[in-house]
């Protein structure tokens, strides 16, 4: 008796599905809340999130896509006087191991050739930079540091093509309050210093990124505060040895910060940070594009009314970039995660918050080797402690598969010829292979044109090619 209702209940579905209109790209008319992009991405969908930490304040600074698949961040666990946090984990984010070394912050994390890890960060509130290698499971096999009396910190390492190590941060010295110089430290591949640089002005100078470029020197940025006024955007070209070859600053009359920095394909970089002096509100994110002698190509401002920020840009395999940050203009909370994808030109195409009722930070964004994202950051609204390192890993290339649906949807959206939406109460099957699954979440579909059914702003009903 079940098997012969089921058997009438499919030959109704399929004969209503066959007098149904068949459909290509859903029309305005037809979705009241569709939002036509034909020259936009999709934002991609969320496919996994992971908070890892304790009770206290746990921060995630900086993370890598490693050889494995997995990923591997860095941060503090225990807050500003904790220890320096390493956590890896596969690639669907379940953690593999995680690891402390001793207090203090870890900024930045680089897998290295050997396939073990690089972390540079500090020592403490008034400490010394602190490098520390590790090998593929974690373990430390040397730890150094770098310093004077006064407090030191190391904000970006990168593995040189000599087998060493760079790092790019910030030293204060004897002198008036607040006085800081730019640090850039060259090491070789048991850490031993080779040489370092200062750079600056004798009031705030910092370094926040660094990269090796293609004639083996070196391109830095930061901030620099020249006249005792106000903070400019530092961008710094040195030669092998750390000599200065040029410098170039930008800003406006108020706070201007370069906090990341990128190699482009062109031979020029790309500069992220945050501006008091242009933009919409208190502070903007700021995204600058130069030329390989450091004159401005383009510059672009992002954000709302109140308080945004950029920690970290990224190239993406489309020539475009993938930024992010936090913002106080939009989004659920206090503070929310921030993410913006650019075309080439800087054009936003999307734009994304992630976050609940309270504080939530974006500091670094990647690119997967899926074409998806992994975002790093911290969160006060979710997880077990007062915040907590967060993990966000957004979907990459999508399968489409044949697949029956039904039920209630919402935020349908329509770009190209593509159509995607988030289930509210779904039913699905999937075939080759067979899934029978009934969604009751925001489960992101994505369908292609090819598709015999119907859509409305908040009902599905067919046989579609489907990416769920």
């Amino acid at each position: 008796m079940k098997n012969k209702l089921l058997g009438i209940f499919v030959c109704m579905l399929l004969i209503i599905t066959v007098v149904l209109p068949v459909s290509g790209t859903v029309k305005n008319s037809q979705i009241k809340d569709m939002i036509n992009r034909d020259n936009v991405l999709f934002q991609p969908p969320e496919t996994w999130n992971k908070t890892f930490g304790g009770a206290s304040m746990d921060s995630g600074y900086f993370v890598q896509q490693t050889f494995d698949g997995g990923y591997v961040v860095v941060g503090t666990t225990n807050g500003p006087l904790g220890d320096v946090y390493l956590v890896k984990t596969d690639a669907n984010g379940n953690k593999q191991w995680d690891n402390t070394y001793g207090i203090g912050s870890g900024y930045c994390v680089q897998q290295t050739s050997d396939g073990g890890y690089i972390i540079t960060g500090d020592t403490g509130m008034v400490g010394d930079v602190k490098l520390i290698k590790t090998d593929g499971g974690g373990n430390e096999q040397w730890n150094t540091t770098f310093g004077a009396s006064k407090s030191d910190i190391g904000y970006s390492v990168q593995q040189t093509t000599d087998g060493g190590y760079v790092i790019a941060g910030a030293s204060a010295y004897v002198g008036p309050p607040g006085t800081w110089d730019a640090w850039l430290i060259k090491t070789d591949s048991s850490g031993t210093k080779q040489w370092d640089n200062k750079f600056g002005t004798i009031y705030e100078d910092y370094f926040y990124s660094v990269k090796q470029t293609s004639d083996s020197g070196y391109i830095c940025v930061g901030a620099t505060n020249p006249t005792n006024t106000n903070l400019d955007v530092y961008l710094v070209k040195t030669d092998s040895s750390g000599n200065t070859a040029w410098t170039m600053s930008y800003g406006g009359p108020n706070d201007d910060y370069g906090w990341s920095i990128q190699l482009t394909s062109d031979g020029g970089y790309i500069v992220s940070g945050w501006t008091e002096s242009f933009g919409a509100g208190n502070s903007d994110a700021y995204l600058i594009k130069t030329d390989s002698a450091g004159s401005v190509v383009w510059t672009k401002t992002f954000g709302g009314a109140n308080f945004d920020y950029l920690r970290d840009v990224q190239a993406t395999t489309d020539g475009g970039f993938i930024i992010i940050g936090s913002t106080t203009s939009f989004g659920a909370g206090q503070s929310d995660i921030y993410l913006i994808k650019t075309d080439s030109s800087g054009t936003k195409q999307w734009e994304k918050t992630y976050g609940g009722a309270q504080n939530d930070y974006g500091w670094c964004a990647q690119e997967t080797s899926d074409g998806g994202l992994i975002i790093a950051g911290e969160t006060s609204s979710y997880g077990t402690g007062l915040s907590d390192v967060w993990l966000i890993k957004l979907r990459g290339t999508l399968t489409f598969k044949f697949t029956f649906l039904i039920g209630k949807i919402t935020n349908v959206v329509t770009v190209g010829s593509n159509t995607e939406f988030d289930a509210v109460n779904l039913f699905c099957i999937q075939f080759s292979p067979f899934k029978f699954v009934n969604y009751n979440s925001d489960e992101t579909v994505t369908i292609s044109n090819k598709i015999l059914g119907i859509i409305t702003s908040n009902f599905v009903f067919g046989f579609f090619n489907a990416a769920i």
